[in-house]
């Protein structure tokens, strides 16, 4: 990563079950960031047809995504660094959340590693019978895209050093704790 001098705001992307959440909270607490839970975002039409086992349109994803990057600019317009999870599967939809200190995270797996997540996760709106059609809508990050791709083949705390050492110290240059 280039350095940069405005405080980050870091998009934490992936396929659901990838440990968006579990990284970001990590992430949060290491840095004492604010973290928003993109999910949390959804309007309920969103939540309540993906837990039937539909999966999300362009058309349904799109008022999403344009609160997500409200919160975004809200972040970059007061200069505070934050945190926030979203999927960001395509191109299209990091172009609405892209802007100049924006930078993508993506935490990538395989689908067994996933679907295996997925299998013991409790208590979320998203069904595992989804993850074939997030797969088939991922595209994953370009070479001109700010955004740096993690493995994530070992436990969060792993995945949480392989994110800080493919930011290459961007963070704590711009006001994130370097511990």
């Amino acid at each position: 990563m280039t350095e940069q001098t405005a405080p980050p705001v870091l998009v934490i992307m992936g396929v659901s079950g990838c440990g968006k959440t579990t990284i970001a909270q990590l992430l949060s607490q290491q840095f004492g960031w604010e973290y928003a839970e993109g999910d949390a975002m959804h309007p309920q039409v969103n939540v309540d047809k993906m837990a039937s086992g539909h999966p999300l349109t362009d058309e349904d994803r799109w008022p999403w995504l344009q609160v997500v990057a409200g919160w975004i600019r809200g972040k970059v317009e007061a200069g505070e660094p934050g945190i926030v999870t979203c999927s960001a599967l395509k191109r299209s939809y990091r172009d609405v959340l892209r802007g100049e200190n924006v930078v993508f995270v993506y935490l990538k797996g395989s689908r067994e590693l996933i679907a295996r997540r997925l299998a013991e996760r409790h208590g979320h709106f998203m069904p595992p019978a989804l993850l074939d059609s997030q797969f088939a809508t991922l595209e994953e990050p370009g070479p001109d895209e700010r955004a740096v791709t993690v493995e994530i083949t070992g436990e969060p705390p792993q995945t949480l050093v392989a994110v800080l050492e493919a930011l290459d110290g961007t963070v704590s240059r711009c006001g994130g704790a370097a511990s």
